[in-house]
């Protein structure tokens, strides 16, 4: 098997390599190593191309390598997934349509990429701080399966500072990407700060969520199995017709029997409702399934319900019935407008709002004073709510600014607003569709969320040989 190792230079990425090549002819392996440069970080990143090709050149090692513009692609993204794609996103995407492409093109039969226990302990973590169902915490999965070929994760079972002692006895060195202490981004405030402060509490907190994935990741397999099993038994499509059978409706709307339903333990009741809810298009939060269940088992005939996932439901007297609707619809009684509170800086991923939304601290500014808030709300906008638009003379109520962008109806019920903690309270300091006074030392910038595709498009770089 010729297997290409995604080579950046760092310390997981050098010691697969090496371990791969010490080993490759006892496993009967062909080891390649595989190099894309993001056009990220200038000088820095030249720097890890050319060391890659030193390092493979020393080893004998067949060697790829490409080029990407990844700060173009993810401003041209928009245009494809209809949100701003962060640089973090294009750059795994364009990785892993590099690799794709590798496979499919015949020159390798696999990859295999670094990430190690400690990646699937941040991952974990960062899957159950965003509110992920139990196939989010699966976290990292060792093997990625494409038409293409397989995407290979052998040292997941190790930690990094293993990885470091393996290279510190070789003596090889590995280069180290300076944004990894950015705690700008996500990633690194968890493993910079969060990790090490929750480790205090338990020091085998790595190894215990990268065992949470390994069950996660188990109980999810067993559970498609079941879900299949089940679901056809008390899934309809269309609606009864006189006479028997079933036809009309919309093509993809769905029925449930909520009888047998009904007569299922909760946990199987939530994974038929969100297997339904996804093949009509929509992906319910935990709020807005547990709100179809309640429609399902306690609700009236003729009731409905229409969530902001864009998911509408109809109780009959003897199904749920599901289908389709905008996502940003009015919220209901059953399923209110979610609040999402986010440290400065940071992001947000806000479901019931549709959209993605990112704090950062301004370069000029990168010390704020001690003063500025450390956190902000993503809520939707209420009564007396107050905004000051750029430009203008002073605040206004965020009822005349919806009235002056002629929001009316259900849209107007679900506005978002984003409002910054501290003194004075209520300083709201984003709102959707207009633009207000900049807040000094922070960025913020917006995009609509959707769900992710589990299979990155294929938009290869042009490959430099």
């Amino acid at each position: 098997m010729r297997v290409a190792v995604g080579l950046s230079g760092g310390a997981d990425s050098v010691a697969l390599l090496r371990a791969l090549a010490a080993q490759g002819r006892a496993l009967g392996l062909v080891v390649h190593a595989a190099h894309l440069h993001h056009g990220l970080r200038g000088a820095e990143a030249d720097g890890d191309l050319d060391f890659a090709r030193e390092l493979t050149a020393s080893l004998g090692v067949p060697f790829h390598e490409a080029h990407a513009d990844t700060a173009a692609e993810a401003r041209a993204n928009p245009k494809k997934a209809k949100r701003q794609e962060t640089i973090e996103e294009a750059a795994r995407r364009l990785r892993y349509a590099w690799f794709r492409q590798l496979m499919a093109a015949g020159e390798v039969d696999a990859v295999a990429t670094a990430h190690t226990l400690d990646d699937q302990a941040e991952t974990v973590l960062a899957k159950f701080l965003r509110g992920a169902w139990t196939e989010g915490l699966a976290g990292i999965h060792p093997v990625l399966e494409f038409p293409e070929g397989r995407i290979l994760r052998p040292l997941l079972g190790r930690t990094r500072a293993e990885v470091e002692a393996y290279l510190g006895a070789l003596g090889q060195p590995w280069r180290e990407d300076s944004t990894n202490r950015h705690l700008t981004f996500t990633r690194n405030r968890i493993r910079h700060e969060l990790l090490p402060l929750l480790e205090g509490w338990n020091p085998r907190l790595r190894e215990h969520l990268a065992q949470m994935a390994v069950l996660a990741r188990d109980e999810e397999a067993w559970w498609q199995s079941e879900v299949a099993r089940i679901a056809p038994q008390l899934l309809l499509s269309g609606r009864p017709v006189r006479g028997g059978g079933r036809g009309g409706g919309r093509r993809g709307d769905l029925a449930i029997d909520v009888t047998r339903l009904a007569a299922l333990a909760p946990a199987v009741q939530r994974r038929l409702l969100r297997h339904a809810a996804e093949h009509v298009g929509a992906a319910p939060d935990f709020p807005a399934t547990e709100s179809l269940r309640a429609l399902a088992l306690e609700g009236r005939a003729g009731q409905k319900l229409e969530l902001a996932q864009g998911l509408s439901a109809e109780r009959t007297a003897r199904e749920l019935r599901l289908a389709a609707s905008p996502p940003h619809g009015a919220g209901s009684a059953a399923s209110p407008p979610a609040e999402y509170t986010v440290a400065i800086p940071g992001e947000i991923d806000a479901p019931a709002f549709g959209l993605q939304l990112r704090i950062e601290i301004l370069a000029s500014e990168a010390d704020p004073p001690a003063a500025n808030p450390a956190f902000a709300t993503l809520r939707n906008w209420k009564p007396g709510d107050r905004v000051t638009l750029r430009h203008s003379s002073g605040p206004r109520k965020v009822k005349e600014v919806l009235e002056r962008l002629r929001v009316t109806g259900t849209a107007r019920a679900l506005w978002p607003v984003l409002e910054l903690a501290g003194e004075p309270a209520g300083r709201i300091v984003w709102m959707r569709g207009v633009e207000l006074e900049p807040e000094p030392g922070i960025a913020i910038s917006a995009g609509a969320l959707e769900v992710p595709n589990t299979e990155p498009a294929i938009h290869p770089p042009a490959p430099v040989r």
